[in-house]
């Protein structure tokens, strides 16, 4: 089959165990602009928040160099003391800054995919290292829509940056006559604008990206009818499979049993460990039907519902304990107990019209 039609084929969306397998691999929904928007984004901040102190010292650290030239020594142990001295300032000022990026950066990862041990990318792949490969993926599909997306990325950037800078540029002339401490605060001023702006469109583009990772991603992992096939034969035997399968399964019975429950005729109880919720409508059915039951907790929960949806609760053990024994969920009560239910669904309508009389 060829890799048109293999691709045409897969129709049918991954399965849970596929995509832990594609996990396990390293193979995970993965948007590097998420990362790029965290790096901006705390850069953004560190430059709010941190750089006008940043500023400040490295203001004084200058103006020693600057302001006295004549006692600056040119021996080498004076020399090595100031590049020292210089060295742990900007140490001091860029710390902060590069540690609030480095963690955000990570943490943008982890929240994107978890923490993931793939051992399997770790080992040498050569087969990456052959120059005829190496040509075949950037001549690929997949490397020129990725490279037109780059460049209307940067396109969209640039055309903010040079909506927040263009207006600018007739101050610019006045800059050089302006005092050092002014010219570095409008400087800093100019920088948080334009980190601002290019932020909130890198925030739009990464949810975007994201959005567009996630779907490819999912479309790379479908499988065809065939492949599900072999998987539900290979994972027949698990019995971890069957079990999960056996719960999601009692899971959505359970979903469907409680949303029927409002609409029911009557719960009869007995009256705490059994609760069975009968439907019966006389010109569609002929005879109740059981559309909910349960005991100990999902009893309870069964009354719960019904009380919220003021469906009637009616206390007879022995009929409980009996309809729940002998009836399963969407089936007719036997014959047996026509009477018995006769007479709850009879006490019920009594009272109702009772009600409605009063």
């Amino acid at each position: 089959m060829a890799e048109g039609e293999d691709e045409s084929s897969k129709t049918e969306e991954a399965t849970e165990r596929k995509l832990q397998q594609a996990r396990e691999r390293g193979q995970v929904v993965h948007s590097q602009d998420i990362q790029t928007w965290a790096a901006l984004m705390s850069g953004t901040m560190a430059l709010a928040f941190l750089a006008p102190g940043a500023a400040e010292r490295f203001v004084q650290t200058c103006l020693r160099f600057i302001e006295r030239p004549e006692q600056m020594q040119i021996g080498f142990a004076d020399a090595r003391a100031g590049v020292a001295a210089v060295l742990l300032d900007v140490g001091i000022i860029l710390g902060p800054i590069l540690l609030l990026i480095t963690v955000i950066v990570l943490g943008s990862a982890l929240a994107q995919s978890g923490l993931i041990w793939a051992p399997d990318r770790l080992k040498p792949d050569f087969s990456k290292l052959s120059p005829l490969k190496g040509l075949q993926r950037l001549a690929s599909v997949k490397s020129a829509v990725e490279f037109v997306r780059n460049l209307i990325k940067l396109g969209v950037v640039a055309g903010v940056l040079a909506a927040l800078v263009v207006p600018l540029a007739p101050s610019l002339p006045a800059w050089p006559a302006m005092a050092v401490t002014e010219t570095l605060v409008r400087t800093d001023h100019i920088l948080v604008r334009m980190a601002a702006g290019v932020a909130a469109t890198i925030t739009l583009v990464a949810i975007l990206d994201y959005v567009y990772q996630r779907f490819a991603f999912l479309k790379q992992m479908r499988m065809s009818k065939q492949e599900l096939r072999d998987e539900f034969k290979q994972s027949d035997g698990d019995p971890h499979i069957k079990a999960q399968i056996r719960r999601l399964r009692q899971q959505r019975a359970r979903k469907r049993m409680m949303a029927a429950v409002p609409g029911a005729t009557v719960v009869i109880t007995n009256p705490t460990h059994f609760a069975v919720a009968l439907a019966y409508d006389t010109e569609a059915m002929p005879a109740p039907k059981v559309v909910a039951k349960g005991v100990d907790s999902l009893a309870l929960r069964i009354r719960e519902v019904a009380l919220e949806h003021g469906v009637p609760i009616v206390e007879n053990p022995p009929l409980a304990r009996a309809l729940h024994r002998a009836v399963d969920l969407d089936d007719e009560i036997p014959a047996e107990h026509y009477q018995a239910v006769a007479q709850v669904i009879g006490f019920v309508m009594r009272n109702r019209k009772e009600r409605v009389s009063a």
